[in-house]
């Protein structure tokens, strides 16, 4: 069952986030078992070439990639989907226009995807245009995020987006926008609410990334299931700090 799939059916999906922009840290990553992995261009320093280069890895590895471009406009959702990234965690989606033009851009079809036949996503011209549209189709991942005020009263119709694979709550950026100082006010808690009533009420699965790993099930039981946790900034610092503490307490 590849990605897309696993998402529609609410399965528990399992990714984390790649801050270094470094195809051998996609590789290391790819060991953990995870069921993807999410670059952070919007927020990390990647370059076209970059994510090219983390693209080629996780294919390699057989390890689904999930890109978070700077902005979910037409040449960067173009740009990771030829690079091979297999969908997006598009940023800042703030209404059911914006999600419909986000998911147009992202596949083939009148006003949509421009198409080529010599990218990675294509096989570099080794396979037939249907063979291109209909794996197209049928893998690519579409998920908006909703971190804005203004994506929650436009919730109905962001959740109910034909085409659209999944909303995914960022948790922290909502707190700010809610002018919130934790994410367990009630304000950003409402609001997480809101947003997996509108998912649940439209059949969309919902996803989210949350500080305390102490809260998926909570949010597990509330109907999400797809969960972006950590990252590799997260791992080696905690690591490092086990490492220190433990030796320091041995000298």
């Amino acid at each position: 069952m590849n990605l897309k799939a696993k998402i529609a059916a609410g399965d528990p999906v399992l990714g984390s986030f790649l801050k270094t922009p470094s195809a051998m840290l996609v590789e290391v990553l790819a060991r953990a078992d995870l069921d993807c992995l999410c670059l952070d261009a919007e927020h990390a320093p990647f370059d076209r070439s970059q994510i090219d280069q983390c693209a080629l890895a996780a294919r390699a590895a057989g390890l689904p990639l999930v890109v978070r471009p700077q902005h979910s406009s037409a040449d960067q959702i173009l740009n990771a989907l030829d690079c091979g990234a297999t969908g997006l965690l598009l940023p800042h989606i703030r209404s059911g226009r914006e999600a419909s033009d986000a998911v147009r851009h992202g596949h083939y079809g009148p006003g949509g995807r421009g198409y080529a036949g010599s990218s990675r996503a294509a096989g570099y011209g080794a396979k037939d245009m249907q063979d291109i549209l209909s794996t197209a189709a049928d893998q690519t991942v579409l998920i908006a995020q909703i971190e804005d005020r203004e994506a929650l009263d436009d919730m109905d119709a962001i959740a109910a987006t034909e085409g659209l694979d999944a909303l995914f709550i960022g948790m922290m950026d909502l707190t700010v926008a809610l002018d919130c100082d934790n994410y367990r006010d009630a304000r950003v808690q409402d609001a997480v609410a809101h947003i997996l009533k509108s998912a649940k009420e439209a059949g969309k699965p919902v996803g989210l990334f949350t500080p305390s790993l102490d809260d998926i099930p909570t949010y597990r039981g509330q109907g999400a299931s797809l969960f972006l946790l950590g990252s590799d900034h997260a791992f080696m610092l905690s690591g490092a700090r086990a490492l220190t503490e433990k030796v320091r307490g041995l000298l």
